[in-house]
């Protein structure tokens, strides 16, 4: 049975706990690509148990669901999912846990190292075995969605294929063209690309009045902002 003695997940209680840990923060921000961002999301601060154990949650809630809502004939056993070092690790090693803990899902899980490893086994990829299953990646954000391609990349060499992806944050808003780099990675791969929370819902948490960060300024911001660079 499903251990509930720990919250289940929800976009507010995330956000709340990603702002009272700094890994969202409100302000002004200058991106990679220039423009001035009224919010920012730093998941290499989800360096705390509570905050991992919540979003791991998130990622096990979804792929369930997932799994739930396909008639595909997938197998539990079947299910293999996969972080792209180095941030990915924790998120991929933790949501396997939830994955058993909350669903009974004893899904395989690995990653991949940075470097090819020249003794022992060898090779680049640790964990499950990845040739030939269809695999669901985790990731914190896709800004651009050059990281994810290598990631795509490197299961492809080891004889796999993307199953779907799932991500913390989706910024919705777009890329060099009219899509943004979400949008356009799950139209080159023709796979699922969900999304945990996006700014759709850190705009209705700033609006809502039983936020512990209610903030009528930041609210106006984050609107705008939507309004001019959103999909």
């Amino acid at each position: 049975m499903p251990n509930t003695q720990h919250p289940d997940f929800s976009s507010h209680a995330f956000i709340q706990l990603a702002l009272d840990n700094q890994v969202l923060k409100f302000g002004e921000f200058i991106l990679k690509s220039g423009r001035i961002s009224p919010y920012f999301f730093n998941a290499g601060l989800l360096a705390t148990g509570e905050m991992l154990s919540l979003l791991a949650r998130g990622y096990a809630d979804a792929l369930a669901e997932q799994m739930n809502a396909t008639n595909d004939g997938i197998n539990e056993k079947e299910l293999v999912i996969f972080g792209a070092a180095y941030k990915g690790i924790p998120f991929v090693a933790a949501t396997a846990q939830a994955l058993w803990l909350h669903h009974g899902i004893n899904a395989k899980w690995g990653y991949n190292r940075k470097e090819a490893k020249t003794h022992g086994e060898g090779g680049n990829l640790v964990g499950a075995d990845v040739s030939g299953k269809a695999v669901w990646v985790l990731d914190d954000v896709i800004t651009a969605g050059t990281a994810m391609r290598e990631v795509v990349e490197v299961l492809e060499q080891a004889g796999a294929s993307v199953a779907g992806i799932i991500v913390a944050l989706d910024r919705k808003e777009k890329g060099q063209a009219e899509h943004s780099a979400i949008q356009e990675l799950a139209a080159t791969l023709q796979v699922p690309v969900r999304a945990l929370v996006d700014i759709d819902d850190l705009i209705r948490y700033l609006a809502d009045d039983n936020s512990q960060h209610k903030d009528a300024t930041q609210l106006a911001k984050m609107q705008h902002y939507r309004e001019q660079y959103g999909v």
